[in-house]
């Protein structure tokens, strides 16, 4: 089974590992590489065009901010949203921060100063932040097969307005269990958010969208999707979802590191306060008062990563030429041969579902005797790649009953004779140590 993207494309593939190992990159999950089209792109907006973006009249500056803005474009596209309901940031992390102390703001009565345009539609966005306003026995729903990066956020914006946070439970093969928490009322007409990954980073489930979404509707939740481990692996349309806000990250899907986006439905991202101010962001400033822009630039305070940025977008139009459905495909293909082959291994247990269709491009497993780290020391030797560790989601790992697992994540670029090779040496990580079947 060849790879969907071809490999040529990705320099760092050509390597070859300590004792002249080939390198088998299995951590996609955690960051993804990145082809020589990206990495053109960075380096010719820093060689030929680096301009401020959106600070002069001259030539290059005036290349750079086409070029930003062509960025965005794409990356609208990729993902089914308009232009100018996507917002440059850091990387996801960032960008959940952004919404949750936005929701604070909002909460302590801040948002007035974004409050614009005539009595109806001001009355529109009135309307808009008080979805967004936290008050002391309000709930935040999220689930335990969070990031860190969609539970910690959270947490803190329930400390600061005394709202409380609630979340869904998994079953025992760690799937949202939608029906207990329906059992259990965890949404109810006190919820304000409802937060979820699409797909989860330890288990690579794939949330139930359509009910949670319809659950959040029904009280009138904001809706918040961590998209991280879905937009780099299937078809995303974020208007298709009926989702509020959701984010992700260049460096996961093919781009560079230190740029992310944040996507929100126009009419909330229009109500929300800045979450940084500065230069860039605003219209009207004196000694007195300030009035912010519209968004997205109301949220891209000072020089952004113009370079990022572009190189973003660049890994978009890659993704889209390959065509989405053949990259889930593709990872589906992979996921469920490395699922076949760990069942067949002893001591090797999965932590997740072991049917391939309920999960995507994320294979996360405990071997028996054997700590994560020492098992990602034995599988590096052989020039392979996986992530060790709790992958920033501690209680997914207790729902589990582990400190920590071993992690294969799939991308594109692998192929079926780089998991069988992954799968020998798993097969041998037991008696490495000593250990017997």
């Amino acid at each position: 089974m060849h790879s969907v993207a071809p490999r040529e494309d990705f320099p760092v593939l050509q390597r070859r590992m300590q004792g002249g190992e080939a390198l088998v990159y299995l951590d996609s999950g955690a960051t993804s590489q990145k082809p020589q089209v990206v990495i053109d792109a960075v380096d010719r907006q820093e060689l030929h065009h680096n301009g401020a973006v959106k600070r002069g009249s001259h030539q290059l500056a005036a290349e750079s901010t086409e070029a930003y803005e062509g960025a965005r474009a794409s990356v609208a596209r990729f993902v089914g949203a308009d232009t100018d309901e996507i917002v440059w940031t850091k990387n996801s992390t960032e960008a959940l921060n952004l919404v949750a102390y936005a929701f604070d703001d909002i909460s302590r009565g801040r948002g007035e100063s974004v409050i614009r345009g005539g009595r109806k539609h001001a009355e529109k966005l009135r309307r808009a932040q008080e979805r967004m306003t936290l008050r002391e026995g309000d709930n935040i729903v999220i689930t335990r097969a969070e990031h860190h990066a969609n539970l910690i956020p959270w947490q803190e914006l329930c400390l600061r307005t005394g709202a409380e946070l609630r979340w869904f439970e998994l079953t025992e093969d760690g799937r949202i269990d939608v029906d207990r928490g329906i059992a259990d009322g965890i949404v109810d007409e006190r919820t304000k958010v409802v937060a979820y990954a699409h797909v989860a980073n330890v288990t690579g489930v794939v949330a139930p969208v359509a009910r949670i979404v319809e659950l959040a509707r029904g009280v009138g939740a904001v809706v918040v999707m961590d998209a991280c481990q879905s937009v780099p692996h299937m078809p995303v349309d974020f208007h298709a979802l009926d989702v509020d806000f959701a984010v992700f990250s260049g460096h996961k899907m093919l781009g560079p590191t230190g740029i992310g986006a944040l996507y929100g439905r126009k009419e909330l991202l229009e109500a929300l306060p800045p979450f940084l101010t500065g230069g860039s962001m605003v219209e009207i400033v004196t000694m007195d008062k300030t009035t912010f822009a519209m968004p997205p630039a109301r949220f891209e305070a000072g020089t952004q990563p113009v370079a990022q940025a572009v190189g973003m977008g660049v890994a978009a139009d890659y993704l889209m030429n390959i065509g989405m459905d053949r990259v889930e495909e593709h990872e589906a293909a992979l996921t469920a041969r490395a699922l076949e082959g760990m069942a067949k291994i002893p001591g090797v247990r999965v932590l997740g579902p072991t049917d391939a269709g309920d999960r995507l491009g994320i294979v996360s497993f405990d071997v028996d005797g054997v700590h994560p780290h020492d098992v990602g020391q034995v599988l590096d030797s052989k020039g392979i790649a996986i992530r060790v560790g709790h992958h920033c989601a501690q209680p997914v790992h207790a729902h589990f009953g582990v400190h920590a697992s071993s992690r294969a994540s799939f991308g594109p670029y692998n192929t079926a004779e780089e998991v069988d090779v992954f799968l020998e040496v798993l097969s041998g990580v037991r008696s490495f140590f000593g250990l017997k079947d």
